[in-house]
């Protein structure tokens, strides 16, 4: 009985829209679980919140969550897909704190055919990672985090175990409200592959500005993303000459957030890669494109936000936080 083809379709539904080189595996760590970066275009390292939902795009950000928070989120995905995850951090003496986190996606049952394309059964995929993060302010505008992970994933009878580190420092200035992260997510490697060849981790290195405008309350985001990639062929199929700034185009992610209180913000943001990728694939005129809003009280933070990481659906995340007494 052949499922190469069955293989096939579930390592393909955990990548993010085509956004990997072909070569590395566990896609599914590079969705983001937190509303705020899903609005300012899926990628934010350097958003300054009470927010522990944006340790997963950068641990340094650890710095500015409450003591005792727990987060819980969850993403509508591709259908018949779950996302969902946790988190919860506490800090540890003047200076640091500590989080575990978890993501989770369930693909659903797929239904598992023979070679002659009749129905024996079914088979789930399943994707998992747990984390450690550790953060540490440095001085009084920097401050530095790790994040150790144990990553696993089972397609029907196929499994591998894997783990990673990410790495992110930020320096925030309180006064100007200007913030600058650099992040180096999933580095490490598979412990058990799902077959005889190992496969790399999604390497993302990132660089990211916040700034506030000093008269509106609007703050700007930018960044720099995928910065280990830049020669690569989905983006000139034809071996065309490509100049410097189309390339650093595909990598920029744009944000712009609305305060119009201290307690509530809009965003909205664009991602010039994901955009060019999805209209390749058949993507409306939109790809690209997120939104969301967030309530943000003094324990309790709600947060929606839409994106498009697929063309066959649409996304919501959803963020819950509370700041347990």
């Amino acid at each position: 009985m052949k499922r190469n083809r069955i293989i096939l379709l579930l390592l393909l539904i955990s990548n993010v829209a085509k956004s990997q080189d072909g070569t590395t595996a566990f896609h599914f760590l590079r969705l983001p679980h937190s509303v705020h970066a899903t609005a300012l275009g899926g990628e934010n390292i350097s958003a300054i919140e009470d927010d522990l939902t944006l340790v997963f795009q950068n641990p340094a950000l650890l710095s500015n969550v409450s003591d005792k928070t727990l987060s819980l989120g969850y993403t509508t995905y591709m259908e018949g897909s779950k996302v969902a995850s946790a988190a919860f951090s506490r800090q540890f003496g003047e200076r640091s704190a500590w989080a575990v986190t978890a993501q989770y996606v369930d693909y659903g049952n797929i239904i598992e055919t023979s070679v002659d394309n009749t129905e024996v059964g079914e088979i789930s995929a399943k994707d998992m990672a747990f984390s450690g993060i550790y953060n540490y302010n440095l001085s009084e505008y920097w401050s530095g985090g790790v994040t150790a992970k144990l990553i696993h994933s089972n397609y029907a009878e196929y499994s591998s175990f894997a783990v990673g580190v990410d790495l992110g420092i930020n320096y925030f200035d309180y006064e100007s409200d200007f913030s600058a992260s650099f992040t180096l997510m999933n580095l490490g490697g598979q412990i058990k592959p799902f077959d005889d060849r190992y496969e790399k981790l999604p390497i993302n290195m990132q660089l990211g500005f916040t700034k506030r405008l000093a008269h509106a309350p609007i703050r700007l985001s930018v960044t720099l993303n995928d910065l280990t990639h830049w020669e690569s062929s989905y983006f000139n199929p034809n071996n065309k000459k490509v100049n410097f700034g189309d390339l650093l185009l595909n990598h920029l992610v744009f944000g712009v957030e609305i305060l119009p209180g201290k307690n509530f913000y809009i965003a909205g943001g664009y991602n010039c890669k994901r955009a060019y990728e999805l209209k390749v694939d058949g993507g409306s005129k939109w790809a690209g494109l997120s939104l969301g809003a967030g309530l943000q009280l003094k324990r309790v933070k709600l947060g929606v936000a839409y994106a498009k990481y697929h063309v066959a659906s649409s996304s919501l995340v959803m963020n819950f936080s509370i700041a347990i007494p």
